[in-house]
């Protein structure tokens, strides 16, 4: 038999059962139905007229009393209309005789209201015709009338007594059915849960019986074997299924001795690239635990053959904060976007400093959960000795061009001062040339200076606390008459809760000046240039934000190079001032950036710590 039907066979059954409790308990709830119906039907409608037939006896008896007390006319309809009421509720009380006994009884009814109707009668005869000499009306009606009366409302009350009692016991005929249709019920659904229990264990035990064996076999595959077979002859599922299985095995068997060689040889492959290559490569977990190093980065941090199975990163990389660099990348799933220069380390030996750029790449599963980082170490030694070479050399040269360079311009001076007028129009537009290149070449060169020292570390700076809103008066004031030449509205605006900084205040000065002077330079006619100042934590971020053509995404990282202007946008600068900028910020602590786009003006913004009262 297929699995399927086995399956099916043995729902079937339970669906079965469970239609004859369903089929069990709608018969008897039918049947409670029945009963409660008969109730309502046979009953319901002798108590309502012997209800209503009370009522009205009363009401009509009230008339007659009404009448006899000397309310003629009222009385009478009243009792005239009640006894209409009153023949209408007996009629149909006879109509419903469903009770044991109550036939005599209704005809007691009809028979007594009859003899209350005709005394009643005569005593209006004898009233009307004034025959009240002996007896007054009132007497008379509580010798004759009343006593009927009351025998009449008592039959009403014994028929109404007939049919509650009947009522009662048909309702506790109800409640036996009810508690045996219960009862009843109850013992067919245990018998049909208890059988469809069996029939499930045991379907299941058949099922899950060979499903053990693919278990099994499943951990043994797990664990390398991939010679396991399944025994298995029925012809069911499960029989296809292990045959299934057993092929699988053997190709797993085939593919696994024809492809262990080349494994070993891809690894092997995959260890001698790691080894071949000059950058240090670290692999780190999550938890900053060293998973994996190659040679070279063994060589860069000393570590010989160690194992590597215990170490954390600040056991190898306590001396800088590169620790901290990899704490970030796995936090946030991707590299921190930080300066290139802040991504050099230092490491010292016996006998000279070696600098090393890193970068950190995260390392994600199948899933895109991150499972480590790969950490990349880039030797830049020899580039840090060759830029620091460079910048001596252009400090030095700078130096000597300094002297040379003011003796040309003083003579160059004295000739426009005294000689100028003597020279034809061509003869002094020559000598006004070289006036102005030899200013731009001595600019050149004390700007060349400037930020040699800064490289170097050899600038002096005059740290005190300085107030943000007096740096923008000055600017305001030293740009007041270009700005009018222009046509620029120059707008400052400070938060009122930017403290002062620690800086030196002409170095920042002439930062900002440098920004402004660069926006003035492009900003068209009739155009803005705005400054703000707010603070950011414990630094205070200024920016220098103007309307004009925008910057290239292409030059935003590279304007801060020396010598680098925008191509198509250049002026007659040369190209130091954004760089001097960066040094001066950086020497301060602090970090200068662009945002920009073609066509959406530029905003030059650069950090300062707060004074140190306001931290």
């Amino acid at each position: 038999m297929r699995l399927k039907k086995k399956i099916l066979t043995g729902y079937g059954v339970v669906f079965i059962l469970m239609g004859l409790v369903i089929a069990w308990a709608i018969a008897n709830l039918v049947s409670l139905g029945k009963a409660t119906d008969e109730i309502l039907r046979e009953n319901y409608r002798s108590i309502l007229a012997s209800v209503n037939m009370t009522n009205a006896l009363e009401e009509q008896n009230s008339g007659a009393l009404a009448m006899f007390l000397g309310d003629r006319e009222k009385g009478l309809y009243q009792y005239r209309v009640n006894e209409a009421m009153f023949i209408e509720w007996l009629g149909r009380a006879k109509d419903n005789i469903t009770v044991e006994g109550e036939s005599e009884l209704v005809r007691s009814i009809d028979g007594q209201y009859a003899e209350y109707r005709r005394q009643f009668s005569s005593l209006t005869l004898l009233t009307d015709n004034g025959i009240n000499k002996i007896n007054t009306p009132y007497s008379i009606y509580i010798k004759e009338i009343h006593p009927i009366f009351t025998k009449v409302r008592e039959s009403c009350l014994k028929l109404r007594q007939l049919n509650e009692g009947t009522m009662y016991n048909a309702s506790s005929k109800a409640n036996n059915m009810a508690r045996h249709a219960i009862f009843s019920t109850i013992i067919t659904a245990v018998s049909a849960l208890s059988l469809a229990l069996v029939l499930s264990l045991i379907l299941a035990e058949r099922i899950t019986r060979p499903l053990s064996s693919f278990v099994d076999a499943s951990r043994k595959i797990s664990k390398g074997d991939y010679s396991v077979q399944i025994p298995f002859t029925r012809g069911d599922e499960l029989g296809i299924l292990a045959n299934e299985f057993n092929q699988m095995t053997s190709q797993l068997f085939k593919y696994h001795e024809i492809n262990i060689d080349q494994i070993i040889s891809e690894k092997n492959k995959g260890d001698a690239i790691l080894s071949s290559i000059e950058d240090g490569l670290m692999i780190f977990d999550t938890d900053l635990k060293l998973t994996g190093i190659n040679p070279a980065a063994r060589m860069m941090l000393k570590m010989g053959y160690k194992e590597i199975s215990s170490i954390m990163c600040s056991d190898i990389l306590f001396k800088n904060n590169l620790c901290e660099f990899i704490k970030k990348t796995i936090e946030t799933g991707s590299q921190p976007d930080i300066p290139e220069e802040q991504r050099i380390i230092q490491m010292s030996d016996e006998k000279k400093p070696s600098y090393f750029f890193f970068s950190a790449t995260p390392i994600r599963g199948r899933d895109r959960k991150l499972i480590g980082v790969v950490v990349l170490l880039r030797d830049v030694t020899r580039m840090k000795e060759v830029e620091q070479l460079k910048t001596e050399f252009v400090m030095a040269a700078s130096h000597e061009l300094r002297t040379p360079l003011t003796s040309l311009g003083m003579s160059i001076a004295l000739l426009m001062e005294h000689t100028v007028q003597k020279l034809d129009r061509r003869d002094a537009t020559l000598l006004f040339a070289a006036n102005d290149d030899v200013n731009r070449l001595k600019s050149l060169v004390s700007e060349l200076l400037d930020l040699s020292k800064m490289e170097t570390g050899r600038i002096k700076l005059d740290f005190e606390r300085v107030s943000v809103s007096t740096l923008f008066k000055y600017v305001e004031e030293v740009f007041k008459s270009q700005l009018n030449i222009k046509g620029v509205n120059l707008m400052t605006r400070l938060n009122e809760d930017v403290p002062d900084i620690h800086a030196d205040a002409n170095k920042v000065t002439w930062v900002m000046t440098n920004l402004v002077s660069n926006s003035l330079r492009y900003v068209s006619n009739g155009g803005h240039i705005n400054i703000t100042a707010n603070r950011v934590g414990s630094t205070v971020h200024i920016s220098v934000n103007d309307d004009g053509p925008g910057i290239p995404a292409e030059y935003q990282k590279k304007i801060f190079n020396k010598f680098v202007q925008v191509k198509g946008h250049e002026s007659e600068g040369t190209g130091l001032g954004l760089a001097i900028c960066k040094e001066i910020v950086r020497a301060h602590g602090g970090r200068i950036w662009v945002e920009s786009g073609t066509g959406h003006g530029s905003t030059f913004i650069f950090t300062l710590p707060v004074a140190e009262e306001e931290r």
